[in-house]
């Protein structure tokens, strides 16, 4: 597993709402990820989870009290912050933002955000006429002015029986906030074009021509692009998973279905990334009902050479930076920079199928024009970051 927070020292404070229960959570999944989690709580956040629950999760002592003895100096509001790389309200009350927006330092908390020299992030949670409001719709407003990042909120069902505006996020996307909060914005400002998974070639209306590739690595590299500072769409064929948190994506199915989704979008990326297992033919005979086996024999199935997408962008004028993908099964070097220069392109990554095609896993051999970079094995997540660092250098970004 990627530890993508790895000695990342965390301050996460805690305020009094019924999402405090996620706040549990969200601890647990930050300290999986390899962060460094201090826990305090305001007052109020422990008639909604005990100071235990949140100590038995980080290991660490939980602080509450502004005046608590355990720190030498009395000063845990300084100490605590000042070992902080970040500090993460979750949930944030309104009550909470409308203190912080004013400067307020009336417990722990409050005065921890007063004094703090590193970066807030805060998770609102309320009632959705609190959260729309135009007291909290002014004090977020003034947070945002004073460089507070707010992460959500949802909107949905409620603990009050009400729906709208004004759940916590779920952890999990609190966490990849955070995570994408630590990557540096390599591509900050930059357009970013991806394709990923498979195409399906239809035969009849039900059967069709298609691979195994399961989207894995395109889907990784977006959020790559999108953590590194990127407008990312992403062109993706039929796969099993959601798109990445703030990345637009358009669903494709045919290969042709992904040419003119691509191609309408092209001359306005600064960067494409050709992911997708593209097929190389289509069924030039598709039937219109579905093909029976009593009816006629085996029937005659005749292909048509689909559209080469990353040709075809390569060579637009003043068109993007091209990334080709080479997966294959032996003489990976050769085929690879032979398809770079066929398709005139300044990247290729290519990985032998059997190191990782559909996994979670792979190895990647970047080849370009100053030479070969093999990458160590690892996950395709860690693997983007890589390529797009790599991406970000050749094309000037950093």
């Amino acid at each position: 597993m990627t530890m993508e927070l790895n000695g990342k020292r965390i301050v996460v404070g805690v305020t009094g709402g019924i999402a405090a229960y996620k706040a549990a959570e969200l601890v647990r999944l930050l300290i999986r990820q390899g962060a460094d989690v201090q826990v305090a709580m305001t007052d109020g956040a422990t008639h909604f989870v005990t100071s235990t629950t949140f100590q038995a999760l980080s290991g660490k002592p939980v602080y509450v009290d502004q005046w608590d003895a355990r720190m030498p100096n009395a000063m845990a509001h300084i100490d605590l912050s000042r070992r902080a790389d970040l500090i993460l309200i979750a949930p944030a009350s309104a009550d909470f933002l409308a203190r912080i927006a004013h400067g307020m330092a009336n417990d722990l908390l409050a005065t921890m955000v007063l004094a703090r020299n590193c970066p807030l992030l805060v998770a609102p949670a309320m009632n959705r006429q609190m959260w729309e409001n135009p007291a909290t719709q002014r004090n977020v407003a003034c947070l945002q002015g004073d460089g507070v990042q707010i992460l959500g909120p949802a909107s949905g069902e409620q603990a009050c029986g009400e729906n709208g505006q004004g759940r916590m996020l779920e952890p999990e996307e609190i966490l990849d906030r955070v995570q994408t909060f630590f990557v540096p914005k390599l591509l900050a400002g930059r357009k970013v074009l991806i394709t990923a998974g498979p195409t399906f070639e239809a035969i009849d209306p039900v059967r069709g021509i298609t691979n195994l590739s399961s989207g894995r690595m395109g889907y990784a590299l977006a959020r790559a692009a999108q953590q590194a500072g990127a407008e990312v769409t992403l062109v993706s064929g039929p796969v099993a998973f959601s798109a990445p948190q703030g990345v637009d994506r358009i669903n494709v199915r045919s290969a042709l279905d992904m040419h003119a989704a691509v191609m309408v979008r092209a001359t306005d990326a600064d960067i494409f990334i050709a992911v997708a297992a593209v097929a190389d033919y289509r069924v030039a005979n598709a039937a219109e009902h579905k093909l029976k086996k009593d009816h006629g024999g085996v029937p005659l199935i005749e292909l048509i050479e689909n559209p080469d997408i990353l040709a075809e962008v390569a060579a637009l004028k003043d068109g993007p930076f091209c990334v080709g993908f080479a997966a294959e099964s032996h003489n990976l070097e050769a085929y690879a920079q032979a398809k770079r220069r066929k398709k005139n392109i300044p990247l290729i990554a290519g990985n032998l199928i059997q190191d990782g095609f559909g996994g979670d896993a792979n190895r990647l051999i970047l080849f370009d024009d100053t030479g070969t970079h093999p990458l160590a094995p690892a996950s395709k997540e860690e693997l983007s970051r890589q390529l797009i660092e790599h991406i970000a250098k050749l094309t000037g970004a950093h």
